[in-house]
């Protein structure tokens, strides 16, 4: 990682707020600035978030990954093909976007 890159992550931990996101060269790749907790220190991850056309993240939070074994998990439990068919299934199951009540089951 360049010197400068460094410096940057170090001055965003010491200064950037609880919980703010510093953009990288990576599209959907954040720093994320986590409060300390349970007696821990104030540290820095890595958010995995889908950005949208103008580069905002999708989603409120995404996958947050605070060292490089919690990728290694991740990964793996990823590429597991049971989540796949999980995935199928809920496709299956789930209503619609857009559809209304018409997927809701009448009771």
């Amino acid at each position: 990682m360049p010197e400068d890159a460094e410096d940057r992550l170090r001055d965003f931990l010491r200064n950037g707020k609880e919980w703010a996101r510093l953009r990288t060269s990576v599209p959907g790749i954040f720093v994320l600035k986590l409060p300390s907790y349970r007696g821990s220190r104030d540290r820095l991850a890595v958010e995995v978030n889908p950005v949208d056309e103008g580069g905002s993240p999708r989603k409120r939070r995404g996958l947050v990954l605070r060292d490089r074994e919690e990728l290694e998990e991740f990964r793996r439990l990823l590429s597991d093909g049971r989540l796949e068919k999980l995935l199928e299934e809920l496709e299956r199951v789930n209503p619609e976007e857009g559809k209304g009540g018409e997927g809701l089951l009448k009771i």
